[in-house]
């Protein structure tokens, strides 16, 4: 298809570049942040920005939607970018006519422990704020963009798709359209906070963050205390745990402080609160894989979906066969036949 357009443009002597006509341009950006220079983990204000320009941006005269790409923990923009090749997805389906183009925008979201968990935190950063106060205007002042919230979709993938749905629910009036691939932390599952396998005497023993590092959901729930139970009166990790220490030295399960992380990591708990902003959402939509080890994720959205039932919300619910790594990426992966298509659907385009 390629050599074919390039013959076209030399027959009858077009003065524009072939290259620019069939793929995008993914240009480096930055912003400084003032939201996340507030913190307790050592943030880096300065985030770098992945930008992808479809294949007619400089061309047109016209603005253009814009997509946000929330990663997942330890992912990257450069991973998104070279190992998922999302950009290249996006190109083909533009090129074969199965998607009209658009603005892609992955920020960097990574931390000196496990990356964003989408919420504001006096410790791990406030990183809603950055997303709504500082991202969105950057790209919408520097970028052909249409200034819509029908034209501005999110969309994510594991505690990036736990984003994109936090971010949909808190500011419908932002965004319009969230696709979430296999989000985690939609619900409790079935697992208690004691059968987690969590190394709560090593949190507790930990004289900074990366006597953690390494050692899985210890490392994990070490971060989602951070972002979910912070207190920046208790150095060096900066928050309260879901078990403490009793006045005899022994750790207890406190279940207090584990109603409260409950309330605020899992997003079944908020939907009555924002069940409103979800119906004033114009597409909804998110998938998971049948066979994730972490079978609490499965067994969380098959809630999730019933209960945004059960609240009169509008949304597409899809649980597949496959694991979750290995069904998303790739010219047929679900990104390219699901979420591109579910896209072009409903964002508007002018």
């Amino acid at each position: 298809m390629k050599s074919i357009l390039y013959l076209v443009l030399i027959i009858f002597g077009l003065n524009v570049n072939a290259q620019e006509l069939i793929t995008g341009v993914v240009r480096d950006d930055t912003i400084i942040s003032k939201a996340l220079e507030k913190n307790k983990i050592g943030l880096d204000p300065l985030r770098k920005l992945k930008v992808y320009l479809p294949p007619n941006y400089s061309k047109s005269n016209n603005n253009f939607p814009v997509v946000y790409y929330l990663h997942s923990i330890f992912d990257s923009p450069d991973v998104m970018l070279s190992q998922r090749n999302i950009t290249k997805t996006i190109d083909g389906n533009i090129q074969n006519n199965q998607s009209k183009e658009f603005i892609l925008v992955i920020a960097d979201f990574s931390s000196p422990t496990i990356g964003s968990l989408y919420e504001n935190s006096s410790t791990s950063g406030y990183w809603l704020d950055f997303i709504v106060e500082e991202l969105i205007p950057h790209i919408d002042n520097n970028y052909k963009t249409i200034r819509n919230k029908d034209s501005r979709a999110i969309i994510g993938d594991f505690m990036g798709g736990r984003g994109a749905l936090k971010l949909s629910m808190t500011f419908p009036k932002v965004f319009g359209i969230v696709y979430a691939l296999h989000p985690v932390a939609t619900g409790s599952g079935y697992l208690p906070r004691v059968s987690l396998g969590v190394d709560w005497d090593k949190i507790h023993a930990a004289k900074s963050y990366t006597a953690l590092v390494g050692l899985g959901r210890t490392q994990i729930f070490a971060s989602i205390c951070q972002a979910f139970l912070p207190n920046p009166n208790r150095p060096p990790l900066f928050s309260d745990f879901l078990f403490e220490k009793n006045q005899e030295g022994e750790l207890m399960l406190n279940p207090e402080l584990v109603r409260k992380e409950q309330k605020a990591f899992h997003l079944d708990e908020q939907l009555d609160f924002y069940a409103d902003n979800l119906r004033g959402l114009k597409a909804i939509a998110f998938d998971w894989a049948r066979f994730d080890p972490t079978q609490d994720h499965v067994i969380s959205n098959r809630r999730f979906s019933k209960k945004l039932m059960d609240l009169g919300i509008e949304h597409e619910a899809e649980e597949f066969v496959g694991d979750p790594w290995n069904k998303y990426w790739g010219e047929d992966g679900r990104f390219s036949t699901r979420v591109l298509p579910f896209l072009n659907k409903h964002m508007l385009f002018k």
